[in-house]
């Protein structure tokens, strides 16, 4: 009886330790499996905060390489406002050619009442970009009814000689039909509005405002 308990004690024992270590072995691969799961998102997020880090960089030297484009020399990010407006001061043609500068000039041309001079031009200058025959002939129709037609309400005011050569253009209209019309209005405008728009209140408002924004800056 002694000897048959020994062996059943001892097969007892054996079982306990076989089990005990099967259990141990779950448990490394669980944690296994847990480490190699955490270890890929790390990987995961370490590689989109990469991308994201790259796509910034690039934007940022983008950003930068189009404001040294721009041909305004020594001025930072904040500045280059400021230099385009200061520029509108230093010739007619820097004015016009900047969608800002031809948005503040109209509306101080629409102060005084004669805003249909920026509106022809900018037409003329619409048309000039037409290549459809058909497109060129109904543009022309629609300026000349709108601006060269002594009925218009908005008529710009052209010489005789000019209106001549207008009216002989129209019989084959072309991008070209207005260009003498154009020069003439666009000289008036320098001469005549520019000087008073460098004195108005809109374009000083305009520049004291810029002023003290890069002041601030």
């Amino acid at each position: 009886m002694g000897s048959e308990r020994m062996e059943m004690r001892k097969r007892q024992m054996s079982a306990h330790q076989e089990t005990v270590s099967s259990s141990q072995a779950q448990q490394g691969v669980g944690n296994r499996g847990s480490n190699a799961c955490c270890f890929c998102w790390c990987c995961c997020c370490s590689c989109s905060c990469l991308t994201v880090r790259n796509q910034e960089d690039e934007r940022t030297r983008r950003s930068s390489n189009e404001i040294r484009g721009a041909g305004i020399p020594n001025c930072e990010e904040r500045q280059v406002a400021a230099c385009y407006v200061y520029s509108w001061g230093q010739s007619f043609d820097k004015l016009m050619n900047t969608p800002a500068g031809r948005n503040a000039f109209r509306e101080f041309l629409r102060t005084e009442f004669s805003e249909e001079n920026m509106l022809f031009w900018m037409a003329c200058e619409d048309l000039k970009k037409e290549a459809n025959k058909n497109v060129i002939e109904e543009k022309a129709r629609l300026i000349y009814e709108d601006y060269i037609s002594i009925l218009s309400p908005k008529e710009v005011s052209l010489d005789s000689r000019v209106r001549e050569v207008i009216n002989r253009n129209m019989l084959e209209p072309s991008q070209h039909t207005f260009d003498d019309a154009q020069l003439q209005i666009y000289t008036l405008m320098h001469r005549d509005s520019y000087p008073r728009f460098m004195n108005s209140a809109i374009y000083k408002t305009l520049l004291q405002t810029l002023s003290e924004t890069t002041a601030e800056s």
